[in-house]
């Protein structure tokens, strides 16, 4: 079997997403606590399968190489949030700008800019500053990572397109590729709405 296309790295990337995740949960407790309310109901982490980053590697065009897997490309930690409500992406969102080990490095709003075919969700990739050695040989090391957050209605949405996208031979393609694009829209009006709801009653 082939080595880790992350190399003596990979052993790293676990403990990284972990501890990023740990500040995460300390935060939605934070919230918890002085509100009643959580910032997020879902928080899921992943590390970039073998199999996965090498074929990404080569769709690319970079080398197979740990190089190439850590810094090219920018998704070998990935982080999902799923919020109840809109504003609470955003709260988030400057959680994370907030944070003394992160570089905000891009960011992409499909909230407020949704794709063609109806996708919203949140998209940052952050620089993390860590205790571990990295590819370059910094001792304190830097590693990037994926966050996408969503509310649960997108996350669902996102959750048929997936499989729409990676399912051969698909009857009635174009109708499903036209029902979903409306039922995107149809759920951003109803995250609109609760949201809207929401700041009512808080208003009292």
């Amino acid at each position: 079997m082939a080595d880790s296309i992350y190399g003596r790295y990979e052993e790293y990337l676990e403990p990284i997403m972990n501890q990023f995740m740990d500040r995460l949960k300390d935060y939605n407790q934070s919230i918890y606590r002085d509100t009643g309310f959580k910032v997020f109901e879902h928080l899921t982490g992943r590390i970039k399968s073998d199999e996965s980053m090498r074929e990404k590697c080569q769709r690319k065009g970079f080398e197979v190489t740990a190089h190439s897997a850590l810094r090219e490309l920018k998704d070998a930690i990935g982080i999902r949030i799923v919020v109840s409500f809109v504003d609470d992406i955003y709260k988030l969102t400057d959680y994370i700008r907030s944070l003394d080990c992160c570089k905000i490095v891009k960011e992409k709003d499909y909230i407020r800019h949704a794709k063609p075919n109806g996708y919203r969700s949140y998209h940052m990739i952050v620089e993390i500053q860590t205790e571990y050695e990295d590819i370059d040989g910094n001792v304190f090391g830097n590693y990037y990572m994926e966050i996408q957050l969503r509310t649960i209605a997108m996350d669902s949405w996102a959750s048929l397109e997936h499989q729409l996208k990676y399912k051969k031979h698909i009857n009635n393609q174009e109708l499903i590729v036209e029902e979903l694009r409306r039922c995107a829209d149809e759920l951003a009006s109803c995250d609109v709405s609760m949201q809207t709801i929401r700041t009512l009653i808080q208003q009292g």
